[in-house]
């Protein structure tokens, strides 16, 4: 996912981190000098579902708005095919034939 926030902010003619910071703490979301940098300049690794509502609110956009799918990223991260890791020998061959315990009750 790709952090839109300041792209989404600059359309509603929010150029200032410290302006946006101002605007949600008129909306109720009071955010220190550090969270407000770090959602401003890069991509959070987390953000509250409340603070997500009231920036949005604020923004007057939605969570498809602000966040931005790039699949392109998702097919890099996935594994090779369980054929192409046996060939090479770094694959996990499943071992059916053990016997296991039941699984508890």
């Amino acid at each position: 996912m790709r952090w839109n926030l300041r792209m989404r902010a600059a359309e509603r003619g929010v150029w200032k981190s410290a302006e946006l910071r101002r605007m949600l703490a008129e909306a109720g979301l009071e955010i220190s000098a550090g969270k407000m940098s770090a959602l401003w300049t890069g991509t959070p690794t987390t953000v509250r579902l409340d603070d997500l509502d009231v920036i949005c609110s604020v923004l007057a956009c939605t969570p498809g708005d602000l966040l931005i799918p790039e699949p392109d990223k998702v097919a890099e991260r996935r594994p090779r095919s369980i054929a192409a890791q046996s060939s090479t020998g770094t694959g996990v061959t499943p071992r059916l034939d053990r016997d296991r315990p039941a699984p508890p009750v």
